[in-house]
């Protein structure tokens, strides 16, 4: 567990600081702080809720990291990226981008996909659409959905996230 933390604590500073570097340049700033048990039990109620926290995504990455599979997490959120571009040719690079990085054989992050899926998505890159990585990013969800966050959810990381902090007691002045 101290890895655990040690890792996402990591994690959460090299975000914070880009993320400052981001808001000296006119953006907006974020800023993360560990969340409310409540907040921690709201992510076991679906796996949705839990990559929409930002720091459910962070501890999910580095609990991904620590299992050696980060490369699925980055893959769906480099798919969620390529969806919202708008220019035509953003679009194609994006598109070989991922290709590059996620699918062909030998890809340094090389995500498990069968061999069909990985033709059509070579096919389809050709003439880059928003659609061309969305059977891929499917299975990708449902890897991670049905292995990774069960295996999460009981991890003891997230466990601790869930416990309510021990109540100190203050003495009352009379």
């Amino acid at each position: 567990i101290k890895d655990w933390k040690t890792r996402l604590s990591y994690f959460l500073q090299n975000s914070s600081s880009s993320a400052k570097m981001k808001g000296k340049k006119g953006g907006k700033q974020h800023t993360y702080f560990r969340p409310s048990p409540e907040e921690a039990q709201l992510w076991s109620e679906a796996f949705d809720e839990l990559l929409a926290s930002k720091y459910g995504l962070a501890a999910f990455r580095a609990f991904l990291k620590s299992e050696y599979c980060e490369e699925n997490i980055e893959f769906w959120l480099a798919c969620e990226d390529f969806k919202k571009t708008k220019s035509p040719q953003k679009l194609t690079s994006k598109a070989k981008k991922i290709y590059n990085d996620f699918i062909e054989k030998e890809a340094p992050k090389e995500i498990n996909i069968d061999f069909q899926t990985k033709n059509m998505i070579a096919q389809n890159i050709q003439e880059a659409t928003h659609s061309c990585f969305s059977a891929a990013q499917k299975r990708v969800y449902s890897l991670m959905e049905n292995n990774s966050y069960p295996r999460f959810l009981e991890s003891e990381f997230y466990q601790e996230l869930c416990k309510k902090p021990p109540i100190t007691r203050v003495a009352q002045a009379t």
